[in-house]
Order: C-alpha cells, then structure tokens, then sequence
C-alpha cells in the first residue's frame, strides 16, 4: 500500500493536456459483507466514468472476501492510519481522505458497521472517515446482510438514522444470497451503483480538480 500523498499537485497527465479535464473524487469504502466479492467489478467500472479518480479504504473484515492485487487503485486499511501519523505535525489519514473526496460510496456496508455508522462509533479507518465526514458532501451507503439480519426491527431504525444525517441509501435486492437464503438484503447491481454515482456527480456539478 503507498502512502497518502497530498492531494493538491496536479498529476502529469493531466497537465499534458490542453483541455482541462473535469476530475471528481471518490473515496469507496468497504466491509466485511460477502458482497465485497464484488469490489474488483465495481472499481472497475466506476473507473469508466470519465474523469473519475478513485480511492478504496477497507475494513481489515473485508479483506477476507477480494484480491488487493485485483484493486487498481490505492488501497487503505487500518494499519495505513497508524503508519502515516508519527507525530504532531504529520497528516491524519482520515482527516486527509475526508478532504480529498468529493462524494463517498459505502458498498457494501454490512450489519455490524451500520450499527457502528448509526451510533457515532469511530473505531476503525473507515468508520473515522465517516464520523468526520463533510456532510455538504454526498455520501452513498448499500446494505448488504443476510435475509434474517436485515429484518431484525433495529436494522430499518439504523439505516432511518443514516438518512437523517442526509447519507443517500441505495437499497439492497431480493435474491438467492451466498448462504443459500433467498430473500432481501443482497447488495444493490453494480451497474445501479455506478448508476446512482453519475446521476449525484451531474446533480451536484462537482469542481473541476486540476
């Protein structure tokens, strides 16, 4: 994993180029639900949106269920928190990614974070990043859990409490789950994802970076 690098220079290839480019960015968080299976598949076709840069910070649950060497951007997890900070004057990853980040995607967001989320609990990288959040900003949740979990009474009263912060909640799918289950819970497509993603960056005109 590279370190956080500052976000403010501009990057070579975009000043080859005669044409400003519109650059937007999304920092895509992720937990350890099975729907991080499809971590690879939605970066990659986040990435087809044009001018779009891409950052991913992790839960170390979620490492479990994708390949870091299938992620073609930079990949943050808790350990990175403690590495960069050494002392006073050195930058706060979570803070640094708050400020970096135009619009944040949460997909999937599992049971067990989404209680931590609706409590103010800040107790990993991701979930330091969401409590300092810039709620100017948009931020995207997709539930994914079990039948079973998502029907629990509490699970609407916290995903009600996420909206009420002003987090846009992209509903989870009724379908046959991994643990053979059938039923709602499973994260929402990729392509709706993506889809609810370019629809908020063209509401919200989002600045150009350069």
């Amino acid at each position: 994993m590279e370190p956080f690098s500052p976000p403010e220079p501009g990057f070579p290839a975009e000043q080859s180029s005669s044409v400003p480019q519109k650059k937007s960015r999304v920092l895509v968080g992720v937990t350890g639900s099975v729907a991080a299976l499809k971590l690879p598949l939605l970066i990659a076709e986040l990435l087809k949106i044009p001018g779009l840069e891409v950052k991913v910070v992790t839960t170390e649950r979620a490492k479990h269920f994708y390949n870091a060497q299938e992620i073609p951007v930079t990949l943050y997890s808790d350990e990175d928190e403690w590495q960069l900070w050494k002392g006073r004057s050195d930058p706060v990853l979570h803070i640094e990614l708050r400020r970096w980040a135009d619009l944040m995607l949460v997909a999937p967001l599992d049971a067990n974070t989404l209680a931590k989320l609706a409590n103010g609990i800040c107790d990993n990288l991701l979930t330091c990043v969401i409590r300092a959040w810039d709620l100017s900003k948009p931020l995207l949740f997709c539930p994914a859990m079990n039948t079973a979990m998502w029907e629990h009474p509490i699970t609407a009263q916290q995903v009600e409490q996420l909206k009420g912060f002003g987090y846009t909640e992209i509903p989870c799918v009724v379908k046959k789950l991994v643990c053979g289950d059938e039923g709602r819970g499973a994260m929402a497509e990729v392509w709706t994802i993506v889809a609810s993603v370019k629809r908020i960056l063209e509401e919200r005109d989002l600045p150009t970076q350069s």
